[in-house]
């Protein structure tokens, strides 16, 4: 088991990778609908196992997924003029709740227990 500094080093690198694939994501989806749609979503469920695999705890999961879900809110309430990046429509729905989906599944995941030495 890694020290608690070096946890809560990985903790804050998957907060700032949840926030750069929900960011990623977001645009994604909506340019290449279908394909898009779950190219984005594949890369939110691969951050979430990868943070899980990589830590071993579902902390790991959580930092990703509030990072990942606060791009989300903050790019879904738009500016002033009326711009956002979220148009509406099924898309965005789907991406917003698959992501959250995907998170809890990666959260509710059973460990794998560690190979001893």
């Amino acid at each position: 088991m890694p020290s608690p500094a070096v946890r809560y080093a990985w903790y804050v690198l998957l907060v700032v990778l949840g926030a750069l694939v929900g960011t990623a994501g977001a645009l994604v989806q909506a340019a290449w609908l279908p394909g898009g749609l779950f190219l984005a979503l594949l890369a939110t469920a691969a951050l979430f196992y990868g943070g899980l695999r990589a830590t071993g705890t579902q902390v790991a999961v959580a930092a990703a997924g509030a990072g990942w879900l606060v791009a989300i809110v903050l790019l879904s309430l738009g500016r002033p003029e009326g711009d956002g990046v979220f148009g509406g429509g099924v898309g965005e729905l789907v991406y917003l709740f698959g992501g959250m989906a995907v998170a809890v599944m990666c959260t509710t995941l059973s460990r794998l227990p560690r190979p001893t030495p």
